[in-house]
């Protein structure tokens, strides 16, 4: 982006500086669960055996993980999978329309009550034909390169992680929201979800659950692997 010293495709670290105070600055707190009630816990600890692409890259000290894996996120046996949506909640390209392929006509159904969802925002449906139970829907911002764009992707994934909890979700992949047709530098998108992903675990660290970071391609895995190593 030219006027601001700096490349957003070449330093994602620095894309991620334009969000993190309005990270920080985020008044949130813990919510207390029952473990014996509203147990969703068929996605935990299977990460580790379900594919030879799995890698552990960070391990809170009360039991909650985050993992990196390559390959199609409309597989993957945990509690919630993460669509990239557009505004309109009713299937797309990309992603999107894997998604509601894989979950068949209920997950459209249900869709269309949700009267869709602004950029940024996230709502949940059930799961139906997917492994997962849920799916959480969120739209990730068309690149621009303005300041924005940083706020609103952190949005996506931060967003989605509080309703997670909000459902008793513990165990949920992401895929690499907005990297496609919408145009965010791969890098720079990097750097976001991974700080935005790490400083909600901080935050919410009572609450164990297991992150997937899933990368539909190698380069896509490796700048997680890059910004978490």
């Amino acid at each position: 982006m030219s006027g601001c010293g700096m490349s957003w495709e070449n330093d994602g670290r620095n894309a991620y500086r334009h969000s993190r105070d309005h990270i920080e600055k985020r008044k949130t707190h813990c919510h207390k669960y029952n473990n014996t009630k509203n147990n969703h816990t068929k996605g935990m600890g299977v990460l580790l055996i379900m594919n030879n692409s799995m890698k552990l890259m960070l391990e809170m000290s009360q039991g909650s993980k985050l993992f990196v894996c390559q390959g199609d996120i409309t597989k993957l046996d945990v509690d919630c999978i993460v669509n990239a949506a557009n505004r309109s909640l009713l299937g797309g390209g990309g992603v999107d329309g894997a998604i509601h392929r894989a979950a068949g006509p209920g997950l459209l159904q249900e869709c269309r009550t949700l009267h869709g969802c602004e950029t940024g925002q996230a709502k949940i449906t059930k799961g139906y034909n997917l492994k997962a139970t849920y799916v959480i829907h969120t739209v990730g911002p068309v690149y621009s390169g303005k300041t924005k764009d940083a706020e609103l992707l952190a949005n996506c994934y931060w967003n989605s992680l509080e309703l997670a909890q909000e459902h008793g979700v513990r165990s949920i992949a992401f895929p690499a929201i907005s990297t496609g047709v919408y145009g965010y530098p791969k890098k720079a998108a990097a750097a976001i979800v991974v700080e935005t992903v790490q400083q909600w675990m901080k935050e919410h660290e009572a609450y164990v659950i297991e992150v997937i970071l899933c990368g539909f391609d190698r380069q896509t895995c490796e700048l997680y692997e890059q910004f978490l190593s």
